[in-house]
C-alpha cells in the first residue's frame, strides 16, 4: 500500500504530460501537409546550424507552420490546382478586396456631401476652416545669434516683395520656401481649423483678412510669411479640403454610432489576453476568447489574430508594451471596422471592375512571385518532372521546398513568407497540422547534434538566441487562423 502512495505522489510530481510521453511512442513527425509530412530529423538537421533560428520551441513551431504554407501552395501548383478561381482571389486578398468596399461604402455614405456655390462661398466666409500659404526661411533653434540674424534679413528681404505679389504669392514660396512638403503647393498648407499649427504661427495666421500677408514670423521651425489667399484663388482646393473633412466627419459619426448602437465594451481582462496573443499567434489563432462583447457578437482572439495579419506588423510589435487604455481603445477600433465591414457587406457593395483589376493583378503577382522563389513554375514542373506523373511533380516540387527552407534557415537567402489569408485559404482546403511533441522531439534532436558539433569543436555549446527569421519585402507572414487536425 506504501508503494502505491509513492507511485501516486511521483506522478504528481513528475506531471500527468510526462506519465503520457513516457508511454507514447515517441513522435517522428512534427507537420503534415495532406500527404506530405516534414520529419523531426529533418527540421532538427535544418535549425541544429542555423544562425535564423533561436532552439525554442516557439520559434520550431513557427518554422513548422511556414513549412506548411510552403508545402501546400507547393503541392497545389504540382498538381495543377486552380489558385486564380474569384473564390480563392477573394479570400486570400481579403484586407484589399475589404479596403476597397469600404471605399465604395464610404462613397455611399458621402454621396450627398458635394457643396453648392453658395456653400463653398459661406463656408469660406464663416472662418471656421481657412486656408493659408507660407515661405519658410528654415533656422535652426540652436542657431548661432550671428546665423539667426542672417536668416531674419533674408525672410524681411523676400516679404518686402511678398507684400505687394498677390497671386503670385506661390511663385515666391517655389522660389524661397524651404518647407519641401508646401513649396511645391506654391505653399499652401490645406484646409485647416484652429490649433493645427504651433502658437506663434497660430496667432499670426488667424489674424489675417483674406488677401492679408504677415509680417515675419518666429517658430521653432525659422521664419514665416504667411498669406491668406482669397476664394476666388483657391475656390477648388478650398472645396476639395471642405468636403473632405465633411467626409472624414461622417465616417467617424458612423464609427461612433456603431460603438453606441452595438454598446462595444472591452472585458476586464482583454489587454493580458491581447499582450498573451501577440507573444505566441500559433497558438490563439483558435481561440473563442471573447475580448470585445457587444450587441449580437463579439470580438474574439482568433479575430483580432486575423486583423493583425491584414494590418501593420509594427502594432501587433507595439501591443505588449501599449497600456491597458491604449489596448482597449485599439480593440474598439478593430471591432468597429469588423462591422462596418459587415455593414458594406449587409448593403451588398461590391467591386467596380476596374476593382477586380487592381486585385486580380496584385494577387496574380504574388502567385508568380512565389512560384519562381521556389522555382516550381509551370516550366520547372515539365522540365525537372519530365512532364510525369503528378505523383512525380509533387515529388520535384517538395524537393525545392525542402531547398528553400534549408537556404533560409541557413542565412543563404531572404525569407519571403507566403501571404497570410492565401495561406489561411489553401489550409481551409486541406488537411494538416503541426504536432507539438514533435516539435518538442526536433527540438531535443537540434540541441543534441549542436552540443555533439560544439564538443567536436572544442567550444562552448550554443544555445541559440541568434536573430529569427526577417521577413524580406513583399508577401506578408504566414497567417494559420484555421488548424484542421481533425482530417490528418
Amino acid at each position: 500500500m506504501r508503494g502505491f502512495s509513492l507511485v501516486v505522489l511521483s506522478i504528481l510530481l513528475v506531471g500527468c504530460g510526462a506519465m503520457r510521453d513516457a508511454f507514447t511512442p515517441r513522435a517522428e513527425v512534427v507537420a503534415r501537409a495532406n500527404d506530405q509530412a516534414l520529419s523531426v530529423e529533418r527540421l532538427a538537421a535544418w535549425t541544429s546550424g542555423s544562425k535564423q533560428v533561436p532552439l525554442e520551441a516557439l520559434a520550431f513551431n513557427r518554422v513548422s507552420h511556414v513549412w506548411v504554407d510552403y508545402a501546400l501552395f507547393a503541392e497545389a501548383l504540382a498538381t495543377g490546382q486552380n489558385l486564380h478561381d474569384s473564390a480563392m482571389t477573394i479570400a486570400s486578398m481579403w484586407p484589399i478586396v475589404s479596403q476597397i468596399k469600404w471605399e465604395r461604402f464610404h462613397e455611399r455614405l458621402t454621396a450627398h456631401n458635394d457643396l453648392t456655390a453658395q456653400q463653398l462661398d459661406s463656408a469660406y466666409q464663416s472662418g471656421q476652416l481657412r486656408m493659408f500659404q507660407h515661405i519658410l526661411i528654415q533656422v535652426a533653434p540652436n542657431a548661432a545669434a550671428t546665423v539667426d540674424a542672417q536668416k531674419r534679413k533674408q525672410a524681411e528681404q523676400v516679404l518686402a516683395r511678398a507684400r505687394t505679389a498677390g497671386p503670385r504669392f506661390g511663385q515666391l514660396a517655389k522660389q524661397y520656401s524651404q518647407d519641401n512638403g508646401s513649396k511645391v503647393q506654391s505653399g499652401s498648407l490645406g484646409v485647416s481649423a484652429r490649433g493645427q499649427f504651433v502658437p506663434a504661427f497660430e496667432a499670426a495666421a488667424w489674424q489675417l483678412e483674406p488677401g492679408g500677408v504677415s509680417g515675419v514670423v518666429k517658430s521653432p521651425f525659422g521664419y514665416h510669411i504667411i498669406r491668406r489667399p482669397p476664394l476666388a484663388e483657391v475656390k477648388d482646393s478650398f472645396r476639395v479640403g471642405v468636403e473632405q473633412r465633411v467626409a472624414s466627419h461622417t465616417d467617424s459619426v458612423y464609427l461612433d454610432s456603431l460603438a453606441i448602437k452595438r454598446q462595444l465594451k472591452p472585458v476586464s481582462r482583454a489587454p493580458s489576453y491581447v499582450r498573451a496573443a501577440v507573444q505566441d499567434p500559433d497558438a490563439s489563432r483558435n481561440s473563442s476568447r471573447v475580448l470585445v462583447g457587444y450587441r449580437g457578437g463579439a470580438l474574439r482572439v482568433r479575430d483580432l489574430i486575423r486583423w493583425l495579419s491584414a494590418l501593420d506588423p509594427s502594432l501587433a510589435q507595439a501591443l505588449p508594451q501599449a497600456t491597458d487604455e491604449q489596448i482597449n481603445q485599439f480593440l474598439k477600433a478593430v471591432t468597429q471596422r469588423d462591422l462596418l465591414i459587415r455593414d458594406a457587406d449587409s448593403a451588398k457593395v461590391g467591386l467596380t471592375p476596374d476593382d477586380w483589376q487592381h486585385v486580380r493583378t496584385q494577387y496574380d503577382s504574388a502567385i508568380t512571385l512565389l512560384s519562381s522563389i521556389l522555382s516550381v513554375t509551370p516550366t520547372a514542373l515539365h522540365d525537372s518532372a519530365g512532364g510525369g506523373t503528378p505523383e512525380a511533380r509533387v515529388k520535384f516540387a517538395m524537393a525545392r521546398v525542402d531547398d528553400y527552407m534549408d537556404r533560409v534557415l541557413r542565412g543563404r537567402v531572404r525569407f519571403f513568407p507566403v501571404p497570410p489569408f492565401l495561406g489561411e485559404t489553401l489550409r481551409d482546403r486541406a488537411r494538416w497540422s503541426v504536432d507539438e511533441a514533435g516539435v518538442r522531439r526536433a527540438l531535443e534532436r537540434a540541441q543534441e547534434i549542436r552540443l555533439a558539433s560544439d564538443s567536436t569543436r572544442g567550444g562552448v555549446p550554443g544555445q541559440g538566441g541568434g536573430p529569427r527569421m526577417t521577413p524580406a519585402p513583399g508577401p506578408a507572414p504566414i497567417d494559420t487562423t484555421h488548424r484542421r487536425t481533425g482530417r490528418s
